[in-house]
């Protein structure tokens, strides 16, 4: 029983909740400097927040306007329950709606098999990102 929903909004709608969500899982999980974490690309994306059934936020994801997908985030108590999947979904499912013919992440290599089940390619080597191991993953829509 899937005790959650997922909503797309832009930054004004949902920047606070995601925020915090993005907060808890780089800077303070995975220790990235927090300068980072923020760009000025929030402004410009949609963003999926996931939510439990109180309201409380418990996931996030954005979509950049060229198509890449980023700043995907669930808190840990939530892993493994189908929340970054649905995200993820409705990222992708934007993505399409939008015209985009593929989408593109910027994986975290410890969640490339994540992706890969949701039908992304890896492509290229292994890359830092703020000191974590990346790959580039694609996937046509």
């Amino acid at each position: 029983m899937k005790n959650f929903s997922v909503r797309l909004g832009d930054w004004g709608d949902v920047g606070v909740q995601a925020g915090a969500i993005r907060f808890e899982v780089f800077v303070r999980e995975q220790k990235v400097p927090v300068q980072e974490e923020l760009d000025e690309e929030d402004a410009h994306s949609v963003h999926a927040l996931a939510c439990d059934a109180r309201g409380n936020a418990i996931a996030t994801g954005r979509l950049l306007r060229d198509g890449h997908i980023g700043r995907m985030a669930v808190l840990e108590s939530w892993r493994g329950r189908g929340v970054g999947s649905a995200v993820l979904l409705a990222l992708v499912n934007e993505a399409r709606r939008r015209g985009h013919a593929r989408v593109e992440l910027s994986a975290q290599c410890h969640a490339c098999d994540f992706y890969a089940a949701h039908g992304f390619v890896a492509e290229g080597g292994v890359y830092l990102d703020a000191g974590i191991e990346h790959r580039t993953m694609k996937r046509p829509l």
